[in-house]
């Protein structure tokens, strides 16, 4: 059993029109079933569409789902994290991350929740586990998440199944650990970069389906990405590999 402030959703929301309904109400069905929880909906100037006025009109009418109107935003990455830090201002225990669009299914939400409440600091999602899957994306983009996965293992030290998933939850502590720290990631790479600076703390992999609604990647976004993985590269073997770690501290 949850309390209301125990938990928060982000879910940065760019041109979410056409999905936008089946995506509440999937929403309103895990809201129901865990009887708690938020949704923050982070908008920006990205979105061309009604986007903006549909989370407005929501917001007004159900208070467990807030706007964030957030057009200072310069990426994806100030989207979700403009979503994290009002989150974590209204005090929620327990904040989870999610793309919009029905690439994520939020009724995976009870098994972040639970692992989060068994004690663990982070609970990252996996397409790669028993349970999970990718199979509704595009070629390219299975092939890019896989390789990502095996490079960010392979050069960073890393042991996970699944390093480029959007799909992720923290215990409050670690979400205003990262916010601190001052990420380099302005696009894909970024959920990479969260994983590889979490690699300490006391995680676990939860199985997820997802479905990429586009196979496309810009070339800025693969720029940053290459740039912040080589930054990454070469602190480990510089002796200096930086790391995340929060005060957590979990009494069962």
């Amino acid at each position: 059993m949850y309390f209301n402030n125990d938990w928060a959703v982000v879910i940065p929301m760019a041109n979410e029109s056409e999905d936008f309904h089946d995506l509440v109400s999937i929403l309103v069905f895990v809201l129901e079933k865990l009887g708690s929880g938020k949704a923050y909906f982070v908008v920006d100037n990205s979105s061309r569409d009604n986007t903006k006025e549909l989370c407005e009109n929501l917001a007004a009418r159900d208070e467990r789902f807030t706007l964030v109107w957030a057009p200072q935003n310069r990426n994806v990455v100030d989207a979700y994290l403009a979503g994290y830090r009002a989150a974590l201002d209204a005090g929620h225990r327990f904040i989870i991350e999610m793309d919009a669009g029905l690439s994520h299914d939020p009724r995976a939400i009870p098994m972040f929740l639970r692992v989060l409440n068994e004690g663990n600091e982070c609970a990252f999602g996996s397409r790669n586990i028993n349970g999970g899957s990718n199979a509704d994306s595009p070629f390219s983009r299975r092939f890019i998440s896989g390789f990502g996965t095996v490079l960010a293992n392979l050069f960073l030290g890393t042991t996970m199944s699944d390093m480029t998933s959007g799909f992720q939850g923290f215990h409050s502590n670690v979400v205003r650990a990262f916010l601190d720290y001052g990420l380099k990631s302005k696009a894909h790479f970024y959920q990479t970069e969260i994983r590889y600076l979490l690699r300490k703390t006391r995680y676990m992999e939860v199985p997820i389906h997802y479905r990429a609604p586009s196979p496309s990647i810009s070339e800025k976004a693969l720029r940053n990405s290459l740039s912040t993985f080589w930054y990454y590269i070469r602190k480990r073997f510089t002796g200096k590999p930086p790391i995340i770690r929060s005060n957590f501290n979990y009494h069962l």
